[in-house]
């Protein structure tokens, strides 16, 4: 099916757009009301498996706040629950594992995933959510990280100090790596079915390899996204690692495969961009916290960017992590509403005077 918007894909892969394309992660949740009013009828984890009310919630942003492309609603998490993990997500506690993985006997019982069967609730959304579509905009797939879902799985929940997975990989790296390589094959299969399904591109979320040393990123996460993009069955979709405050790594990220690096908002845009911006195409980076701020400074911070870009191609515009779920609704929508007509004229008046 053509695109009537692939903005999006064009500017993914280098190719000129005529302004820049924007989407938010967690563009589908819990700041839109509407997002609200279907999930009051359903927990998170039924939500995810309910191929019906998943497609619902991916394309609410495209009609409420304008997008240029969408995001399948799911969670990382699903694949350690495909590999055997039971897998709760608690109000007020977020995602819990009641058996983490913290010994050689834990590790034995991860199973190996087929996709289409075991995540088929996934496939059946992202088909769903394609042809509702229509072509309007692109559909994006993902999956966490092998080091972010690593440390999901031995901590157990959520984490301030992440003590047991340093410990793990400190004490036992021999293990830990068989669990890495595990994940990353499931990654790829679970990417690559993805795309099967009807997925335009995919985002991998490398949500904690901020909180490893650079020496350390390079053993334990950099390597096995490398993996994981070198092993997706692919023809031109796009592939995009968002990797949280891998600063130290940026070189190291851009030589790994990915077309499309999304960069976090403790970045300098401006110089991220002259530095990297003709190697992969760069996603990013609005604190997500300006959109707390009237529309005013919202619009001058994106300017920023914008005008960092000028006419140049390879650069989708989004947050540098989640919006907020207290963020207000009209605020996304002056936010993506001012990125369509304001990166239209910076890119004719930049054209304009070479």
């Amino acid at each position: 099916m053509k695109l009537k918007n692939d903005l999006f894909l064009r500017a993914c892969k280098h190719q000129p757009v005529e302004r820049t394309p924007i989407w938010i992660m967690r563009q589908a949740g819990r700041y839109l009301p509407e997002y609200r009013a279907v999930r009051e009828k359903s927990n998170f984890l039924t939500l995810c498996k309910t191929p019906e009310l998943a497609a619902e919630v991916t394309i609410q942003p495209i009609d409420i706040i304008g997008v240029d492309a969408a995001i399948i609603f799911s969670d990382i998490l699903v694949i350690p629950e495909a590999m055997g993990m039971k897998l709760e997500i608690e109000e007020g506690r977020g995602p819990v594992f009641d058996h983490p993985i913290r010994t050689e006997d834990d590790a034995k019982h991860l199973l190996t995933i087929s996709p289409e069967k075991d995540l088929k609730y996934v496939m059946d959304a992202l088909a769903l959510t394609k042809r509702e579509l229509n072509g309007r905009v692109p559909l994006i797939g993902f999956c966490g990280s092998p080091w972010t879902l690593l440390t999901y799985m031995v901590e157990g929940k959520g984490s301030k100090t992440f003590s047991t997975i340093k410990k793990f990989i400190y004490h036992n790296p021999k293990l830990a790596h068989s669990i890495l390589h595990k994940i990353a094959d499931a990654c790829a299969l679970y990417l690559s079915a993805q795309l099967e399904a009807g997925a335009n591109a995919v985002q991998i979320f490398d949500t904690w390899g901020g909180l490893l040393s650079p020496d350390d990123f390079k053993e334990f996460s950099l390597q096995y996204m490398e993996m994981v993009i070198s092993k997706i069955k692919r023809k031109d979709q796009p592939v995009i690692v968002f990797s949280k405050g891998a600063h130290s790594s940026m070189k190291q990220l851009s030589k790994i495969g990915a077309d499309v690096l999304g960069i976090d908002w403790t970045f300098d845009f401006e110089k991220t961009f002259k530095k990297y911006g003709t190697t992969v195409a760069l996603q990013g980076n609005l604190d997500p916290t300006i959109l707390y701020a009237p529309v005013e400074k919202i619009q001058v911070e994106a300017k920023k960017i914008l005008d960092a870009v000028g006419n140049k191609t390879g650069h989708i515009f989004n947050l540098g992590h989640g919006i907020h779920p207290d963020v207000s609704p009209a605020n996304a929508k002056a936010l993506v509403d001012y990125v369509h007509s304001a990166s239209e004229i910076i890119r004719r008046n930049t054209k304009s005077k070479k």
